[in-house]
């Protein structure tokens, strides 16, 4: 059940993952396709961790209701998808500046 978030989430992330990958459209080197690669893979890997986090947390609280656990795991997987994204954005313009 914790895989439940990841999957209704996936197309959003998707979305967001290709909109990331596209825009800006220049400069289009082979240092921003690795930096844009490694960040989203980042986000996925860090997703998908703080999603079981978030299911253990939420399932550690029985009276919060059956849902909670689910609910748990996708804003926790959320939250690391766009933590990830944003730093990846900021980080993103020195990167490419840097002397290769």
């Amino acid at each position: 059940m914790a895989w439940l978030s990841l999957l209704l989430f996936l197309p959003w992330f998707m979305l967001l993952g290709g909109l990331f990958w596209c825009y800006p459209r220049q400069p289009r080197c082979a240092r921003r396709r690795a930096f844009d690669a490694a960040a989203l893979l980042l986000a996925l890997v860090l997703s998908v961790l703080s999603m079981h986090w978030g299911f253990q947390l939420g399932q550690a609280q029985p009276d919060a209701g059956p849902i909670w656990p689910q609910v748990l795991a996708v804003l926790y997987a959320y939250g690391a998808f766009l933590a990830v994204m944003v730093a990846a954005l900021l980080l993103r313009p020195r990167w490419l500046l840097r002397a290769p």
